[in-house]
Parts: structure tokens; sequence; C-alpha cells
């Protein structure tokens, strides 16, 4: 149960691309976690949704999944594809000449390899599937997570949130430390939503070939130096919990 007490404490973000420890805390925090395929995917540079930085020779290096971007106009999260080409060749190259000395290797590979192989083309439905596949594995709960685009809600920036937020029942948005500047905090108030602020403090681990942490790197780096039960841990024993920052209608805090 969340630290809103009965009720419902609900998570939103879009599908990233095996993404950092963060994302997974959020998951295991929330009562409900929107995985929110249906906003616009940016037409330049790159996004948590098709690249992650892993850890190569003690230094951090951004691994790519390549996107189709040769389309006009613009394009959803959900309509966006994997541009043709080895990519798959190049990631699992990538992976194992960054972490094949890592102690966990040959526990972690076989998992990664296989979601790697992922026989699909669509990179939400790609993303979405790892982070079923690793939710399951580390022992979180995949129930949890819902695909936006299935609750017929509408809506930019923070009406978009609220709307999906009231679309499961709930009654607490839990937001990253990153929601500052883009997201209008009243809104959620006057909607009767409390925010909860995710405190989440980094772990350490050991991490093979760094001679100073490095922190924000994919998951994968986490699961290769400490395995799965021990990438678990650094989940959900990462921080006391959650900040209460705005209780519902009435601006009490959420405790």
């Amino acid at each position: 149960m969340s630290r809103l007490g009965a009720r419902k404490l609900v998570a939103i973000h879009q599908p990233n691309f095996f993404p950092w420890l963060g994302y997974f805390n959020k998951i295991a925090r929330a009562d409900i976690f929107i995985v929110l395929d249906n906003v616009q995917f940016s037409k330049t540079g790159g996004t948590w949704s098709n690249r992650v930085r892993i850890l190569l020779e003690g230094r951090p290096t951004w691994a790519t999944l390549p996107v189709e971007r040769s389309f006009h106009g613009v394009r959803l999260v959900r309509e966006m594809r994997v541009a043709n080409g080895p990519w798959r060749v190049r990631l699992l190259r990538a992976f194992r000449g960054a972490y094949r000395r890592a102690p966990y290797f040959h526990e972690v590979f076989p998992l990664v390899e296989e979601l790697i192989e992922t026989p699909t083309d669509m990179v939400a439905e790609f993303n979405l599937t790892v982070v079923r596949a690793l939710t399951t594995r580390l022992g979180l709960d995949p129930a949890k997570l819902i695909v936006g685009s299935t609750l017929g809600v509408e809506g930019a920036g923070t009406d978009l949130l609220v709307n999906a937020v009231q679309a499961v029942g709930g009654s607490g948005y839990l937001c990253g430390g990153g929601a500052q500047g883009y997201q209008d905090d009243e809104r959620f108030g006057r909607a009767g939503i409390g925010l909860v602020q995710q405190v989440f403090q980094h772990p350490v681990y050991p991490q093979l070939g760094s001679g100073e942490f490095v922190p924000g790197l994919s998951i994968i780096d986490a699961m290769m130096n400490c395995g799965f039960v021990g990438t678990r841990e650094l989940i959900v024993g990462a921080d006391a919990g959650t900040e209460g920052r705005l209780g519902a209608a009435s601006g009490r805090w959420c405790g």
C-alpha cells in the first residue's frame, strides 16, 4: 500500500529504453504505473525512449535504439518504428563488450539477449516488453503497468497527466525530481489529486571498471554488477520513501 494510505498512488512515464534504477523505483512505489505511449515523440535528438547510458571501459557511453525519422509531421511514441539495420547485433555486441567481465554477466546476459531479440520493430512495444520482463524478473508486480493509449484520455501537458490519473481512479500522483518547470502543480490540486514527490537517493554499488561511481546508468549496469536479487534490493531500498507535497483539494500535506 502506498504512503497515501487507502488511496491509490499513480506514476506516469514514457516507455523508456532499458531504463535506470529510478524508473523501477517508481514502479515499486506506485499502485498503478501508466506507460505513456500516447504523447509526441521528439523528431530531433535522442530521448530516453531510444537511448540510455551504460559503462564501457570505465566511461558512460550511449547505447542507442535507432529510430526511423523520415516522416512528415508528428508521430506519437506508440507510432515510432525502429530503423532498419543490424541494431540487435550492435546492441548485443555493446552490452557483451561492456559487461562480459561483470560478476553476474552469465546470470543476466541471457535475459538481455532474449529481450533484444523481441520480434517487433515498434519502439513502444519493444520498450514495454523489456520493462514488463524486467519488472517480473526483479520480483515487482507487472500488473501495475497500464498502457496510456488504452485509457482513451486526451489533453496536453499536465491536463493529460491529470486525466490519466483520474481514468484509473487515482487519488495521488507520484512525480519525479525532473517535473518542476513543465508541470502545473495547482492543476492537480484543483482536480483533487495529491502530489507526492519521489525521493530517490541513488544507491552506490560495486561497479566494474569505474574509479568513481557513475549514477544514472541503465538498469543493465546494476544487474550485471549486483545480480537480480541485489538489484531488487537497490530498487526497493534506495530511499526512505515518498515525500508529500500537496494534499488533494484542501492543500494538506500527503504523508
